[in-house]
């Protein structure tokens, strides 16, 4: 879709199953699609041509995500792996193996050295991205994990999940900074305004919160969203956000 003016420009028809996750590339030239048909597509966002699929994940891929300088595409997946791909040539750089059950989220580090996994074992996962090793594991949620959101500062990550509950986390120490309980029901999606000050917060509550972290209050809602809020995120500029809902729009 056009954002000046919402008109569709292209409809891009390859998956066998729903689509679960899309992800810009960092320059916007590319658009990655994670599917229940277990595959991750690459298109050309100008031309809509699927210039690669891959195919190395057994299930249904939950999230895709690319590293912040584009070189990489990493993909989380209901056969509870992690696979990072070499975005320019397709060839699986390293499989992340720590979850005992499926991988629905993903985030990289600010700086791309670190990746942030969250999924249906209740965990959170912190892994190097260079090695594959676990340097971290956050294990305070007691349903499942949908969503996990780096800071822009790199210091701290957000995890929302099915218990309801949203959590800071500092990420080098491990330690649980503050714990937003928005309502009983499950949080979807979480994204931070660029200057780390507010988190936007889409949940089964049909809202969209928008959260001040330092004063720990509401500082706006959006209602009247039909159905679940399953995706949101934040402007560049800090001065819009978007929501994605169950209802279609």
């Amino acid at each position: 879709l056009d954002a000046k003016n919402g008109q569709r420009l292209r409809t891009l028809k390859e998956h066998s199953n729903w689509v679960n996750s899309l992800n810009w590339s960092p320059d916007g030239k590319y658009l990655a699609s994670g599917s229940g048909d277990g595959t991750v597509k690459i298109w050309d966002a100008k031309s809509g041509e699927c210039i690669r699929t891959l195919d190395g994940h057994y299930y249904g891929v939950r999230s895709v995500c690319w590293s912040p300088d584009g070189k990489y595409l990493a993909s989380g997946s209901d056969d509870k792996t992690i696979k990072i791909l070499d975005a320019k040539s397709g060839k699986e750089f390293r499989t992340l193996k720590g979850h005992s059950s499926g991988v629905w989220s993903l985030s990289w580090s600010p700086d791309g050295k670190y990746l942030a996994s969250g999924s249906r074992d209740k965990t959170v996962i912190i892994w190097d991205t260079k090695s594959g090793e676990i340097l971290n594991t956050f294990e305070r949620h007691w349903d499942d994990v949908y969503s996990v959101s780096w800071s822009p500062d790199g210091k701290y990550l957000a995890s929302g999940s099915e218990d309801g509950v949203i959590i800071i986390w500092h990420v080098n120490s491990g330690l649980q900074l503050k714990s937003l309980r928005k309502n009983y029901l499950p949080i979807y999606s979480l994204s931070w305004s660029p200057d780390g000050k507010y988190l936007a917060i889409g949940s089964a509550a049909k809202t969209v919160v928008l959260w001040n972290l330092a004063g720990n209050y509401k500082s706006f809602v959006l209602e009247s969203i039909p159905e679940n809020v399953f995706s949101n995120e934040t402007s560049l500029d800090g001065k819009y956000f978007a929501s994605g809902s169950s209802d279609n729009t």
